[in-house]
């Protein structure tokens, strides 16, 4: 039923997108006709058409959500984006810059002047605002601090003293507290006072009168006792509670284990200080996931798709030059060995057979050990018994597929020592690429480095390397 959901939005996503896309080429299509009749009132009539065009485009944006306008606006190239971006309603440009990726959001902030950055920002929540802070101007930001009441500015400024990966920096202040010393009929008439809740509020949080936080009242609790009970014998003392310095993705484990919908953010007085939702959650961990998979691709930072030219090279150079660098090692270890290549051609045919299966043993290795880390799995205690555990893999795929590579190494150049070297060097260098899948990003992680970032092309490196090395080495010393 989910999955039947997903699929029927994703197809929702792609219509949008289409219409408006059919939109675009129909305005530039009549434009472009309307240009070539010509007439004596000409001018008036372009520009007719043109508002004619732009008025229902802006219909077909108003119908949409926010964050299918953010959908569409990344799938747009700079100038149709740009267009599409004029039509939208100033009421909504909030909502929407927080919606886009980051690479996307900065396009737009480029495409605003000053009056229009205060205006979307002013119309966002003060969460929210820290989250597109980093992308505003730093004159929008000081104007915006002088312009906001005293609560809402210092929300905002502890929001942004907070680093990026932190619960702080996720944390909102949408949050509902009573006092532990009443009853639940007064609670319920608080609420319907208040008249609108913030939203993922499954729990009041109860405080004393300090504001320190003592417990927590679920709603359906508040809901299914006995109006005259107090909250003091109806909430849990047991409850899970974060601190704004702790890591956000420790906080994003603790929401997956526990089912969390929300959860107090506390300060070293034991203070509650904001919330944390699992809608915040959520999006971090689809943005690590988003940048993790970018940093193993090799780019820096996330790419705008219609970005310049200039600066999708720059954000693609320093992995490639690591690659260049290593590629001429690579090159050097089979230089060395030249002259065995010469009397025996069939190796070159060969050798990268070594290499490729080495690097996806050693891919498969680092996707299990990146994923153990980044879930706490795997500590001092059991990583011993991990390395013993992946290299009894390599051993056994090492023997199993070494022998197919050697037999068919043998028939197919009639060699039957060509098979054994095969074969042998098949086993050393799957053990070769467990040993660097598994310490390659317990190095990097041990180093406080993103263990996600650089591994694939260390790992590359090592099995190309050594695989070549193995494979033509051994072939030297028992071949020729």
């Amino acid at each position: 039923m989910t999955e039947n959901l997903e699929n029927q939005s994703q197809d929702n996503l792609e219509t949008s997108l289409a219409q408006v896309q059919t939109l675009l080429a129909k305005m530039r299509l009549v434009e472009e006709l309307v240009h070539k009749q010509g007439g004596p009132r000409q001018d008036l009539v372009e520009n007719l058409v043109h508002k004619q065009n732009l008025a229902e485009l802006q219909r077909k944006l108003e119908e949409l959500h926010p964050a299918d306008v953010a959908y569409i606006l990344e799938a747009l190239p700079l100038d149709e984006r740009r267009l599409v971006w004029g039509q939208v309603k100033s009421e909504r440009d909030g909502e929407i810059l927080l919606e886009v990726s980051d690479s996307v959001r900065e396009s737009l902030i480029q495409m605003m002047d000053k009056a229009e950055l205060l205006a979307a920002a002013e119309s966002l929540d003060t969460d929210e605002i820290a989250d597109i802070a980093a992308d505003l101007p730093h004159d929008v930001i000081q104007e915006l601090l002088t312009s906001l009441d005293a609560q809402k500015r210092a929300h905002l400024q502890s929001a942004l003293a907070y680093p990026e990966d932190t619960v702080g920096a996720l944390m909102d202040f949408e949050m509902v507290t009573i006092r532990v010393d009443v009853t639940l009929e007064v609670a319920l008439r608080y609420l319907r006072r208040l008249g609108e809740l913030p939203d993922q509020l499954d729990k009041l949080f109860v405080v004393d009168r300090e504001d320190a936080i003592i417990g927590v009242l679920p709603l359906k609790r508040l809901l299914t006792t006995d109006p005259e009970a107090s909250v003091a014998a109806v909430m849990v003392e047991d409850f899970i509670k974060f601190h704004p310095e702790d890591e956000a993705q420790e906080a994003a484990q603790a929401f997956e284990r526990y089912d969390l919908v929300m959860a107090p953010v506390v300060d070293a007085q034991g203070r509650l200080i904001g919330r944390l939702t699992v809608d915040a959650v959520l999006d971090y961990i689809r943005e690590s996931a988003d940048a993790d998979m970018l940093s193993m691709a090799g780019l820096k930072e996330e790419e705008d798709l219609f970005s310049t030219v200039w600066r999708s090279a720059k954000n693609r150079w320093m992995w490639l030059s690591i690659n260049l660098a290593t590629a001429f090692i690579a090159s050097r270890v089979i230089g060395a060995f030249e002259g065995s290549i010469e009397k025996l051609a069939a190796l070159a045919a060969l050798m990268p057979i070594i290499a490729g299966i080495g690097g996806n043993t050693g891919n498969q290795t680092i996707a299990l050990i990146v994923r153990g880390l980044a879930l706490g799995q795997i500590t001092q205690a059991n990583a011993r018994r991990l390395v013993v555990k992946e290299l009894g893999v390599a051993l056994f795929n090492g023997l199993l597929w070494g022998s197919v590579v050697g037999v068919f190494a043998w028939l197919l150049y009639d060699n039957l020592a060509l098979g054994g070297v095969m074969a042998l060097a098949m086993l050393l260098n799957l053990i070769v690429a467990a040993l660097a899948g598994i310490f390659i990003p317990m190095t990097l992680e041990r180093m406080k480095r993103d263990p996600a970032v650089g591994s694939s092309v260390l790992l590359t490196f090592t099995t190309d390397s050594m695989g070549f090395f193995i494979f033509l080495g051994l072939a030297t010393v028992l071949l020729l």
